[in-house]
């Protein structure tokens, strides 16, 4: 029989994380599905080789303000033995937290829905199951309503609920003795928190407790013995309570953060941007407070992409286009240090993964992407002019061996290849960059030149001055083919871009120098003609 990764309860997962935040847990490995990925850019704003770091990082802020996390995988890595470590993989379905005036937005893409649903993901779960979290903003406004009294019910369908509700304990305790209790039933999601605040304030001589998953028990009580038990830890809709209740998955975040093991992802930006923004605060405007931010709450980060995509041209692996694929080379006979490569086991209760592939499914990629880290760290370590133990290397010698990717991680299609959360963004070596130059061609823009030259090849396009236009391609074959075929095009002309020709400061820095010149020696002429008359 297959068993699922265990969905669980927060707490209990929380409680278990923390648990195992010791010698022995060695990896925490994450992975998202969205409701999207990149929203719909403007007309020029698209992602760009041009992006800085702080330009793209803008971009992405844009992207995970509109969507929402659908799925948030984690596969806790522990080392058992020597050179052998057991997976603890878990699936999160998260929705926003829904309660007083707390209302998240977010969109829906349909390329993201079709991509999902092609692999089996279940929209059900994550609509009517997921669980809620919140960020610290939206704690303490939260917070602040509660304890102040002045929260409200902003949902249709609780209000509804809740009326009806509200009419039939109304009826019924008017006639009921002390002690007798009738049950409110059909209760979903923070319903059975409101339906009690509510009645409580509405009537001063009734008691309400939860009762298994979706029900209420109301019993009619004097209202000197409430008061008792609202002052007692029996009192299961305390203030606390529902606070907890509605940081929800945030408290195992924190639980994650505080054990300050390395996090693994995949191409991780995407999912750096949403844990900051989903879990801890909204993303501020500032690069550089993101950088810094992130390294707070996670001091060591390593990007498989990051490591492998170096790797893989050195060994001059097949090429690998998702990272199921890249796993699946590592475990093969292309890797020659497979055979003492460390053993990776799924935990008892997590054995679905051992028998069967769920690419996308966000427990299974992150499950991935712990054991490429070990392969990859391995191959790694074997490549080195070193001894290693005879019982098998230790994780602090990987850990040593991938010093040099800590910390960086993979930037597509931008200014540069890495964002570095420990340090400088170091700048990428792109091909040649090109200028095109355009004559008789009024009010020419960016995107017209890209949909110019889109029938040929691929080129992003950055505006240089009036006329002038930069081309920058990461295909070689597109630089050699756009310069052969616009050498000589009468309104557009494109050829290498050189600084000290091209550039607009310099060719300004010049022109200035040339009128500074012109007048000196105007004046020299001058000075010398008064100074000798005829």
């Amino acid at each position: 029989m297959l068993h699922e990764p265990r969905q669980g309860l927060v707490k209990e997962v929380a409680f278990e994380a923390g648990l195992r935040s010791n010698a022995l847990l060695v990896l925490l490995c994450l992975d998202m599905e969205y409701t999207g990925l990149h929203s719909a850019f403007p007309e020029g704003k698209q992602l760009s080789l041009f992006d800085s770091p702080a330009e793209r990082y803008l971009k992405a802020r844009r992207s995970v303000q509109q969507f929402t996390v659908c799925q948030l995988g984690l596969s806790i890595f522990s080392s058992e033995k020597s050179n052998k470590y057991v997976a603890h993989s878990y699936n999160f379905f998260l929705f926003p937290t829904m309660f007083g005036t707390l209302d998240s937005e977010f969109s829906f893409q349909a390329s993201s829905i079709q991509f999902l649903t092609h692999y089996g993901f279940d929209y059900n779960k994550f609509l009517k199951d997921g669980i809620p979290y919140v960020n610290e903003v939206q704690e303490k406004k939260l917070q602040q309503e509660l304890f102040a009294g002045n929260w409200k019910v902003h949902s249709t369908l609780d209000k509804d609920r809740l009326k009806v509700v509200i009419d039939e304990v109304t009826r019924w305790v008017s006639s009921a003795e002390e002690g007798e209790s009738m049950v409110v039933s059909d209760l979903t999601g923070f319903q059975i928190f409101e339906v009690q605040l509510i009645l409580r304030r509405a009537l001063p001589d009734i008691w309400t407790k939860p009762s298994g998953d979706n029900e209420v028990i109301v019993e009619k009580m004097n209202p000197r013995h409430r008061w008792h038990l609202e002052n007692t830890s029996c009192d299961f809709c305390r203030k606390e309570l529902i606070l907890l209740s509605a940081r929800g998955f945030t408290s195992l975040f924190q639980t994650l953060v505080k054990a300050k093991k390395p996090l693994v992802g995949h191409n991780m930006l995407m999912d750096l941007l949403h844990l900051h923004d989903k879990f801890y605060r909204p993303l501020p405007e500032s690069y550089e407070e993101f950088k810094t931010n992130i390294h707070s709450l996670f001091p060591v980060i390593i990007d498989t992409k990051n490591v492998t995509k170096t790797i893989w041209k050195e060994l001059k692996f097949p090429r690998a286009c998702n990272l199921l694929e890249t796993y699946e080379i590592l475990c093969s006979d292309l890797n020659p240090t497979n055979p003492t490569c460390p053993v990776i086991s799924h935990a008892s209760d997590c054995s679905k993964y051992a028998e069967e592939k769920y690419p996308h499914e966000a427990a299974y990629d992150a499950f991935l992407c712990g054991s490429v880290l070990l392969k990859v760290a391995h191959l790694l370590l074997c490549r080195m002019p070193c001894d290693t133990k005879k019982n098998g290397p230790s994780f602090s010698q990987y850990l040593n061996v991938l010093a040099k990717y800590l910390n960086q991680v993979n930037l597509i299609r931008a200014a540069v290849s890495k964002i570095n959360f420990s340090g400088a963004d170091v700048p990428s070596r792109h091909l040649p960059l090109l200028i095109a130059s355009v004559r008789g061609w009024p009010g020419v823009n960016e995107e017209q030149i890209y949909q110019e030259l889109k029938g040929l090849c691929r080129f992003d396009v950055r505006q240089l001055t009036k006329n002038q236009f930069l081309l920058l391609s990461n295909n070689f074959k597109n630089v050699r083919v756009v310069l052969e075929d616009y050498k000589d095009y009468p309104n557009l002309r494109i050829s290498f871009y050189h600084y000290w020709r091209h550039s607009p400061q310099v060719n300004c820095l010049l022109q200035i120098c040339g009128i500074v010149a012109s007048w000196s020696l105007l004046a020299f002429v001058l000075g010398g003609s008064l100074c000798h008359p005829v």
